[in-house]
């Protein structure tokens, strides 16, 4: 019989008994997924080319997290990545991949050295996650009996495109396929994991800085707003709140779905 790690009775975190690896933890959606995770009674190793700042999101939630320097575009930076979650923790139930760049340009204005690299991080990045960590996910929940769950973070630019997003448009697309072929490889393998995407629109995260740079931060987030129906752009623990539930043993018949964190953009 499978164990429920989350029994849902008063005072038990509905993430109680696993351990995480999230990509890209050092600020934005990766450090409140993180926060979130540990609060819900969750391990997480924090990991991210930022070291020093997965560092510091890692002392902040004490015990119950780690942190290493990855680089995600390495398969050898992966190998290490989940090596330290089975050393530091003695396995892996979630993997969240949540670190990406953006890089705003049509088709004809963005340089071939920027399309490779947003796939290489944005795309790339997740294959190998999915690829690298799902043996130790599969072989810690055989040997406990317990569930499993892979998180990727795509965007709702990978589902609504725009002229000027082309590399990240492609890139975050092919996220949300990748991850329905991933849930139906581990149903057909016979393991108790799910693989599921979530596509945020507009957070108020440093990326925004990066996608719309040289203007008045307030006056950008403004903007940005007054093209989401319910009137505001998202804030990190909206998309931290998801990634709770798709990774708990709440979800355990959710796999290969995405969830739209996007303010009602794509019922438009």
């Amino acid at each position: 019989m499978l164990q429920r790690h989350n029994s849902g009775s008063a005072g038990v975190g509905r993430l109680q008994g696993k351990i995480a690896l999230v990509t890209g933890g050092a600020s934005g959606l990766g450090a409140a997924t993180a926060r979130r995770f540990v609060r819900e009674g969750a391990r997480v190793l924090v990991t991210d080319l930022d070291a020093d700042g997965a560092a510091r999101v890692a002392q902040e939630l004490g015990d119950a997290a780690a942190a290493v320097r990855h680089d995600v575009t390495s398969a050898d930076a992966w190998d290490a990545a989940v090596a330290e979650a089975k050393a530091r923790f003695g396995g892996l139930h979630v993997l969240v991949n949540n670190a990406g760049i953006a890089t705003a340009g049509t088709v004809e204005e963005t340089s071939l050295e920027d399309w490779r690299r947003v796939h290489a991080v944005d795309l790339d990045g997740v294959f190998l996650g999915c690829k690298l960590a799902l043996p130790l996910i599969a072989a810690t929940t055989a040997r406990e009996g317990s569930r499993g769950s892979i998180l990727n973070v795509s965007s709702i630019a990978g589902v609504i495109a725009a002229a000027n997003m082309a590399a990240y448009n492609s890139a975050k697309a092919a996220v949300r396929h990748l991850t329905k072929s991933v849930a139906l490889h581990c149903a057909r393998a016979g393991y108790a994991v799910t693989c599921n995407s979530i596509h945020p629109t507009f957070i108020d995260t440093p990326i925004i800085g990066k996608l719309l740079p040289g203007g008045d931060r307030a006056a950008v987030i403004a903007k940005l707003a007054r093209q989401v129906p319910v009137g505001r752009v998202g804030e990190p623990d909206d998309v931290a709140h998801a990634a709770v539930y798709l990774c708990s043993d709440e979800a355990t018949f959710v796999t290969g779905a995405e969830l739209y964190i996007d303010g009602g953009i794509s019922a438009m």
